[in-house]
């Protein structure tokens, strides 16, 4: 199976522009797999629903979440269903497979309150403060993904038209705007910019202190410190800024196609799993909306 995995990977990369982080999931997940077929002296011809139950089974006892046995089940039906358009196998064995059904889990988010003590928590004193509050103001006013981010080049954004252009997911690109706050902030690291010891060719917008890109566990561990440093809740991740972004408009009467739009999701129902009103906020619309409220 080692050959067919690495040219279904291959397939991932250059024809449907799978990012670094799915292709690295998806080799786990599939040499899992391979390793279990191996182990059985099963080739990839002779896989069935069974064999394939059997796998997950396994998992299971290891005590795998629900969660991450959809993933992996998703990515198995991904590759046979690869193999059956290269007429290796004749059916998917995996589409007889259920997938498990997973609790829906509000995603965390900050309060306007909690957000403005995190962009207030970078010092304006030197470049690397001044680079940092950009970030998080940036995040916080487009959106958008720590991965997309990191890929923004000084070509990509214009401060007189308050634009930014991404790349997301399968490399498509959207242009996402941002607000007054987030561009002074912006202005003010441009400035320092050239503090950095600016490698040859580096057109990234954000530098780390050598001059180089930064990279995406670089700004993870730089959300980590300031949500510290403002005294937040530290078992959450960088993406509850995006999380909160979509909740606050939301909350404010922004549409929900226009906010899957800015966070770049293909269907509305992943839009909605990153949103969330408060009941304190539902009452209030019931309040003033219901004629006999």
């Amino acid at each position: 199976m080692k050959k067919e995995l690495e040219e279904f990977l291959d397939y991932l990369k250059h024809e449907k522009g799978a990012s670094p982080h799915t292709l690295a999931g998806y080799r786990i997940d599939l040499t899992q797999l391979a390793e279990h077929l191996a182990e059985r002296k099963v080739r990839l011809s002779e896989t069935d629903n069974v064999i394939l139950r059997g796998f997950l089974v396994g998992l299971y006892e290891r005590r795998l979440t629900k969660a991450s046995a959809a993933r992996k089940l998703a990515a198995i039906r991904s590759f046979f269903e690869f193999c059956v358009r290269r007429k290796w196998i004749e059916i998917n064995p995996a589409q007889a497979i259920a997938t498990p059904r997973l609790e829906r889990r509000v995603p965390a988010f900050l309060s306007e309150e909690e957000v403005g003590k995190l962009l207030a928590a970078p010092s304006s004193d030197d470049a690397l403060g001044l680079r940092d509050r950009a970030i998080l103001e940036l995040f916080y006013a487009t959106g958008i993904r720590v991965s997309e981010l990191v890929g923004i080049g000084l070509e990509d954004i214009n401060l007189e038209e308050r634009m930014i252009r991404v790349r997301g997911k399968g490399k498509k690109e959207r242009l996402v705007p941002f607000g007054r706050k987030a561009a002074g902030s912006i202005e003010d690291y441009l400035r320092v910019r050239p503090e950095f010891p600016l490698k040859l060719g580096a057109s990234a917008l954000f530098l780390n202190y050598q001059g180089g890109r930064l990279t995406t566990r670089s700004v993870q561990r730089l959300v980590h410190k300031y949500f510290k440093e403002a005294a937040l809740r530290l078992k959450i991740s960088p993406h509850a800024l995006r999380h909160s972004f979509a909740t606050h408009l939301l909350n404010r009467g922004a549409d929900l196609r226009v906010i899957q739009e800015f966070l770049g999701h293909e269907s509305l129902a992943t839009t909605q799993r990153y949103t969330h009103l408060d009941v304190r906020h539902l009452l209030e619309v019931y309040r003033k909306s219901h004629p006999r409220s």
